[in-house]
């Protein structure tokens, strides 16, 4: 049997949704409950329960199917220890957030509590929230009020519990960031960041670009091999809504 990974698990911070989904199912034995309770779709707790599941790399839940009541669900043992464990990690958190808060970098030190590859990580203030479909487009004013906007599923803003005002992190690649002259025509759709070149890396299969955008937010994008471009040249960051990611400060 393989060895559980419940850091893996716990790697999505307790401000999200999906470990209070896998409490309420421990408590009423429900899936249908635990998504009532903690207002999301049931198709939403279905979904928090295949993530950490996939995560944790063992069972969290076993369904009854059928009998008096019509089936349900409980918890694994394995499933009982994780909660076990962000009960313990959620004590710790508070620990060292309070003594940060005393510090002045209460802020700063829940930021860093998200582990990522992607480079680009600002922080930011959920500005607004459109629902079209199954998609929702959520809108955050970074630093220096500029925007970026970012599409995500239905189920994940349920997960998430994205309100307006709430303090956000957008998350992108630097692989998924374009970076171009000023001067190039302005597209209609996606992300438009204006900035100034801080630093270039060529490259054979492109260059890397730093740019420090209009507020003092630094991100980090490419151009095409061969650009040109220079430092304290003012350029323009594109990026596709659809790669934005939105995370939650732990």
């Amino acid at each position: 049997m393989a060895s559980p990974r419940f850091g893996d698990a716990l790697g999505h911070g307790m401000s999200d949704k999906r470990i209070d989904i896998l409490r309420g199912i421990g408590r009423t034995g429900s899936i249908s409950q635990a998504a009532r309770e903690a207002a999301v779709s049931y198709k939403a707790a279905w979904q928090a329960v295949a993530t950490l599941t996939n995560l944790a790399g063992v069972p969290l839940v076993e369904r009854a199917v059928g009998g008096a009541g019509g089936g349900g669900a409980s918890l694994t043992a394995h499933g009982r220890q994780l909660l076990e464990l962000a009960d313990a990690l959620a004590l710790a958190r508070r620990d060292v957030q309070s003594r940060a808060g005393a510090a002045g970098a209460g802020s700063a030190v829940a930021r860093l509590a998200i582990r990522t590859s992607m480079r680009n990580q600002l922080p930011a203030t959920v500005q607004a929230i459109e629902s079209t479909g199954r998609i929702v487009r959520v809108r955050l004013a970074l630093a220096g009020a500029q925007p970026i906007a970012a599409r995500i599923t239905q189920e994940s803003a349920e997960l998430l519990g994205l309100a307006e005002g709430m303090a956000a992190i957008a998350l992108c690649k630097a692989t998924a960031v374009r970076i171009e002259r000023a001067a190039a025509p302005r597209r209609a759709r996606g992300n438009l960041l204006a900035g100034v070149v801080q630093g270039v890396a060529r490259g054979e299969d492109g260059d890397e670009i730093a740019v420090a955008l209009e507020g003092g937010l630094q991100l980090v994008g490419f151009a095409p091999g061969g650009s040109g471009l220079r430092a304290r040249q003012r350029v323009q960051a594109c990026v596709d809504e659809a790669a934005v990611v939105v995370a939650l400060p732990g």
